[in-house]
């Protein structure tokens, strides 16, 4: 019962942190919101969660992953695949062996091992939290896309560096190639196992199908299952059940390309993983927040230095010793990079170098690999610096997350155009097709009704007007004839949509003055709801 009400309250924080961040006049980023609800909880109200690293991994990190990666774009993450890999391997490595030594000097008593062991899990950003706190600002999509990337695979890099170093520590021995050919399996181990995981459920549910028709329910549930099963999976088999879960959402959308889903079944589970990604965002920053609590009393034991400001001190040289690595790393490989070419000066180059220095934001990797730092040594003695570990994680993530969230917005708007990769063909010319592809359907079904059909005349009078519509969008080739009709398009629309509202209101009329009952009343709703989503889908 207990841990049902620390749940419902958990909830309880996310859904009021919402409705906060909608009154609030000033746009103060989400996650900073749930971190001081979580910091309430902790401080005002005394609510102590107890927080099982294996758990928060199992629960949290699959799924969240799994998600950015079915929703990335592929085409821009494999054209962008060398940038990517550069700041999701090449970074993290540079980042965990200049911070492991930093923070070897910083804390003496703390063993050189468990030290790269810190600087690795401060090392990935986080894949959900960038896009929450650059505010109303745009980030250029090329540029959105390599940090989306960045961010999917760098916690499987540093968390398979945090394994090595912490086995390191425990063991008392570390060869350097036999580290380097475990990285390697477990990376290629936790694609393979992602990949194999994904095609199985895809087509598992295609031959469901083609037994006994689509059911939304069914596709939903497996999809939330998914990323569980490959993140465990990957796991039982020693290899990267991170990397296992991201690739699975990568690998889901190439399954989902050989079976077309009903249109319900795509809205209801957007609408579902919308849910679950808003909630499991929420609760990680929230648990934050509570554990935040704890930074005033942290043993400083065994630091280089100590005082009563020591903590917020140590926190804010951490954090400015992973910018200047960060900003050193990005420096050099944007400027050895063909990007490079297009940027003219100096300040050009050293505003987009800021935009992604900045947007390193830590988040629940971090917190998670910190709270799985082994208690005690293999000796039974309690493990030299764990508490100031804790404090340094904790504070760096809270200090990346202010960071970003007011630097990041004004940087952006400073930023000078970037070049984006041409995007692999034209939407005029595929609506084009596609119009074309409906025509030619309607023409075929045209034919048929000259056959035994009933209700002939009707019959083709919607047809013709279908294809009116149609027709009308294919009316011209002319450039700019053609732009007026997709402007002519968007107009519509909009006033489609008010329509669609007086309906809907119209309907809710009806109900209340009680001349149509429940069921006919969510029947016709829906209608409007199916219609009007289609309209403003995203996807």
């Amino acid at each position: 019962m207990h841990d049902l009400l620390l749940a419902l309250v958990l909830l309880l924080v996310v859904a009021l942190s919402l409705i906060v961040a909608r009154i609030l006049p000033l746009p103060i980023p989400l996650p900073l919101i749930q971190i001081a609800g979580g910091f309430l909880l902790g401080a005002v109200f005394g609510v102590k969660i107890p927080l099982d690293p294996e758990l928060f991994f199992l629960l949290f990190i699959p799924p969240l992953l799994f998600l950015a990666g079915w929703r990335i774009p592929k085409g821009a993450f494999f054209r962008d695949l060398g940038p990517i890999i550069t700041l999701a391997v090449g970074l993290v490595v540079f980042t965990v062996v200049g911070m492991g030594f930093f923070l070897s000097w910083l804390v003496p008593v703390m063993p050189v091992a468990i030290a790269f062991a810190v600087a690795a899990i401060l090392a990935p950003t986080d894949p959900v939290a960038v896009s929450a706190v650059h505010g109303g600002s745009a980030m250029p999509s090329r540029l959105e896309h390599i940090l989306a990337g960045e961010s999917l695979f760098n916690d499987a890099s540093g968390l398979d560096i945090f394994r090595f170093a912490v086995v390191a520590a425990m063991t008392g021995s570390f060869s350097f190639s036999q580290a380097v050919g475990g990285f390697f399996w477990v990376a290629v181990g936790g694609i393979g196992i992602g990949v194999g995981v994904a095609f199985v459920c895809g087509y598992l549910l295609r031959w469901l199908v083609r037994l006994g028709g689509e059911d939304s329910t069914i596709q939903i549930l497996v999809s939330l299952l998914v990323p569980f099963a490959a993140y465990m999976a990957g796991q039982s088999l020693q290899v990267s059940g991170i990397l296992a879960a991201a690739t699975a959402g990568i690998a889901t959308h190439y399954t989902n390309l050989h079976g077309p889903e009903m249109s319900t079944t795509r809205m209801d589970r957007r609408a579902v993983w919308n849910t679950v990604q808003t909630v499991l965002d929420g609760i990680i920053f929230v648990l934050l927040g509570e554990q935040l609590v704890r930074l005033s009393g942290a043993d400083l034991a065994g630091a280089r230095f100590t005082g009563p400001w020591m903590i917020p001190l140590y926190i804010l040289v951490i954090s400015l010793a992973l910018l200047l690595l960060r900003f050193t790393w990005v420096w050099v490989s944007l400027y050895l990079s063909r990007l490079r070419r297009s940027i003219h000066s100096f300040s050009a180059h050293f505003i987009l170098v800021s935009v992604v220095t900045v947007a390193g934001v830590r988040g629940a990797i971090t917190l998670a690999g910190a709270f799985s730092l082994p208690l005690l040594l293999p000796g039974g003695a309690p493990l030299p610096g764990r508490d100031l570990a804790l404090v340094i994680a904790m504070g760096v993530i809270l200090v990346s997350l202010l960071l970003a969230g007011f630097a990041l917005p004004p940087l952006l708007r400073r930023l000078p155009y970037t070049p984006q990769l041409a995007a692999i063909g034209d939407e005029k010319d595929a609506r084009l097709s596609a119009a074309n592809a409906a025509v030619q359907r309607l023409t075929a079904l045209r034919k048929e009704v000259d056959g035994d059909w009933e209700n002939k005349d009707i019959a083709y009078e919607a047809i013709d007007h279908l294809l009116a519509l149609y027709r009308r969008r294919m009316a011209t080739s002319d450039d700019e004839n053609q732009e007026n009709v997709w402007v002519r398009a968007r107009v519509e629309r909009n006033f489609r949509l008010a329509a669609l509202a007086a309906e809907r209101e119209q309907l809710f009329e009806l109900r209340l003055r009680r001349e149509i009952d429940d069921e006919l009343h969510r029947k016709l709703v829906l209608e409007v709801d199916l219609v009007e989503a289609s309209l403003i889908s995203k996807d």
